[in-house]
């Protein structure tokens, strides 16, 4: 199985190399446990990729970057 490394990579930059390079793939989701911080659905890493040479499949697992603005006077900003 071919195989490109694509950990850390925004998903559709990780996609668009998958599917340039025919490689198949699935994408899993994970969300934080915690929701101290507020998360940017629209910016989403892929924070884990394994090879199943059983299905054939590159297993990718995204999360989106968790926003932490910090004001000026150090104090977290909240929304």
């Amino acid at each position: 199985m071919q195989e490109i490394d694509v950990l850390g990579r925004l998903l559709e930059e990780a996609e668009a190399l998958l599917k340039a390079s025919g490689i198949p793939y699935v994408v899993d989701r994970t969300e934080p446990t915690h929701h101290k911080f507020p998360v940017d659905e629209t910016h989403l890493y892929v924070v884990r990729q394994i090879a199943v040479p059983e299905d054939g499949l590159i297993h990718i697992l995204a999360a989106a970057k968790q926003r932490k603005e910090v004001f000026d006077d150090g104090i977290q900003n909240q929304r």
